[in-house]
């Protein structure tokens, strides 16, 4: 952990029942390669996206105190397969070409947590094919494959001020908040909240958390609430525990993809090559939990309680 971080856990006010239990401030001349992984492959991300995921310094990098990652407009040629695919591959080394390059960072064997509020504050792209995610996977597959192990989205936004007849100010501004959960694919279901937020235009940061403990998960945009689900709202076909498959560790992804089925299927269609690179920043990722009650997270936590 920074020493900027460090510093904030000393800094943590008293009369909070959070505790800081992990912080990047991105104060640093690089990204902490203890703390993140950077995909390298062009996959698609299981959704038709059309970049090639790098390690590359184009494509992230600390600019200023902030994480840049940034997708490039450009012919790029990568792994056709992330590093775990390509181990039961038959063709490992196949490689394939893009027309967009960009960065997808990962705490995943690194840094990972059950329950408690985490926190990314970041500005995002705009764009037709822009597809920013702040997202978390299992650390292992505990009830089986994706997405019988569960999948939290802490924010995704897909071709945000692009225009649109029925958004308010007429331009693109809708955030989303999801739980994928059920069977292995293609067995899986999701349930989410999709919520327009004006105030994702204004070029600004603004914070993306969830509160999540073992009977509810709430998200929230700068401190509001805009989404709940309970527990008995999700499920695994690999437990009949109560409150799997969100009961287990899982790890923080950030990622800027350009297109995929959700971006290109909504606003004006495909991707538009205006205005590249396109770029999402983030200030400063934050990990509380709970130390009054680790094993559930409820003394802490609003989840589930109908209470702001």
């Amino acid at each position: 952990m920074s020493l900027a971080a460090l510093a904030l856990l000393a800094a943590s006010p008293p009369a909070s029942p959070w505790t800081l239990v992990f912080a990047d401030e991105f104060t640093g001349p690089r990204i902490d390669r203890t703390v993140w992984t950077l995909a390298d492959d062009c996959w698609g991300g299981g959704n038709d996206e059309r970049q090639c995921y790098s390690p590359s310094k184009r494509n992230a990098a600390i600019v200023d105190g902030k994480l840049v990652i940034t997708a490039q407009r450009g012919h790029f040629e990568g792994p056709a397969l992330p590093l775990a695919m390509r181990d039961v591959a038959s063709d490992p080394h196949r490689t394939v070409t893009r027309a967009f390059s960009s960065a997808r960072l990962s705490t995943r064997g690194k840094a990972a947590w059950r329950y408690g509020k985490i926190e990314v504050r970041a500005r995002l792209p705009q764009g037709q094919g822009t597809w920013p995610a702040i997202w978390m996977l299992p650390e292992s597959d505990t009830y089986g494959p994706w997405a019988a192990s569960g999948e939290i989205d802490i924010l995704e936004a897909v071709n945000l001020g692009v225009p649109c007849a029925s958004c308010p100010g007429g331009r693109e501004s809708t955030i989303l908040g999801t739980l994928h959960f059920g069977g292995k694919w293609p067995a899986n279901t999701h349930k989410g909240e999709e919520v327009p937020y004006p105030p994702v235009l204004d070029g600004g940061f603004h914070t993306y958390s969830i509160e999540w403990d073992a009977d509810a998960i709430v998200w929230r945009v700068d401190g509001r609430r805009f989404a709940t689900r309970l527990a008995s709202e999700w499920s695994t076909a690999g437990s009949p525990r109560k409150g799997a498959p969100f009961d287990r560790p899982f790890h923080l992804i950030l990622n800027l993809a350009i297109g995929g089925r959700l971006a290109e299927q909504r606003g004006l269609r495909g991707i538009s090559t205006d205005g590249f690179p396109k770029r999402m920043e983030v200030d400063w990722v934050r990990v509380w939990q709970c130390a009054a009650d680790r094993d559930t997270g409820r003394a802490c936590t609003s989840a589930g309680k109908g209470t702001d």
